[in-house]
């Protein structure tokens, strides 16, 4: 998970406000719900994640519980963690839609006078909010 030569990366900003398990969650899920990690992938174990990340394995864990609450990922003793298939009625992400989107808001953030700055820390505030 951590080793960029094995597939996705899964970083932690301790310095962020957003705590540790809502960063690990949050990059999961995307991971998942982009296709990604594909369904049938194994996850390291927890210790082993939290040990990868410097963190607590409880840290992980819970992480592991709010993924499998949102059924993106199921755990079995003896078969690990693993990527469950995407709920029904969940779309994958379509990186061209929300490419125009974001055409869409910067135009919008432009023709109010935002710079870069204004318009990342909305889209940041939108984030934090949704």
């Amino acid at each position: 998970m951590t080793d960029p030569a094995r597939g996705p990366a899964v970083r932690v900003d301790t310095t962020s406000p957003v705590p540790p398990y809502e960063q690990i969650r949050a990059q999961l899920s995307a991971l998942i719900t982009t296709g990604r990690l594909p369904e049938g992938e194994r996850l390291p174990p927890v210790r082993q994640l939290a040990a990868d990340l410097g963190l607590a394995a409880g840290t992980v864990a819970r992480a592991y519980r709010e993924l499998e609450a949102a059924s993106l990922i199921h755990t079995r003793r003896g078969a690990g963690t693993r990527v469950a298939p995407l709920p029904a009625g969940t779309a994958p992400l379509d990186p061209e839609q929300l490419a125009e989107l974001a055409v869409q808001f910067v135009t919008a953030a432009r023709s109010l006078g935002a710079d870069d700055a204004a318009a990342m820390g909305a889209v940041r505030k939108a984030l934090d909010h949704a």
